[in-house]
């Protein structure tokens, strides 16, 4: 990720063609968004989904990106409930290859993220702060 004083780009993620601007913040492991646009989580090709903390402000989505491997059943904590964020399992199934959004994250709180099919795997654990 490129920091361009208040604004940041992402490059574009595996050849997808997927871009997403940001702004607002100055640490680009943690980027804010203006309301509506989307932020990126990815799971890499060794099976980690990254970033572990994403901070996103009140009606931000946030795509998901499958770069493995293996296919993904992206849920909402706590497992089996996925009641904390019913945002976030919208994205459900993600194969191999491809990208999924949640709905938007009007509420703010902190959503814990696993993979349903998988949900000790802390490489697949993950954050989404909204405020």
């Amino acid at each position: 990720m490129v920091v361009l004083g208040r604004w940041c780009l992402a490059v574009v993620v595996a050849g997808l063609g997927f871009g997403a601007a940001c702004g607002g913040g100055s640490n680009p492991t943690t980027p804010s968004s203006p309301v509506g646009t989307g932020l990126t989580m990815t799971v890499d090709a060794g099976g980690v989904l990254w970033p572990k903390e994403l901070v996103v402000t009140p009606g931000s989505r946030v795509i998901f990106v499958n770069q493995s491997s293996r296919a993904r059943q992206v849920s909402s904590d706590p497992h089996p409930d996925h009641t904390d964020c019913p945002e976030i399992n919208q994205v459900g199934f993600l194969g191999p290859g491809t990208n999924r959004e949640t709905g938007n994250l009007n509420i703010v709180r902190t959503c814990g993220v696993h993979d349903h099919d998988d949900p000790d795997n802390a490489n697949m654990r993950a954050r989404i702060v909204v405020r």
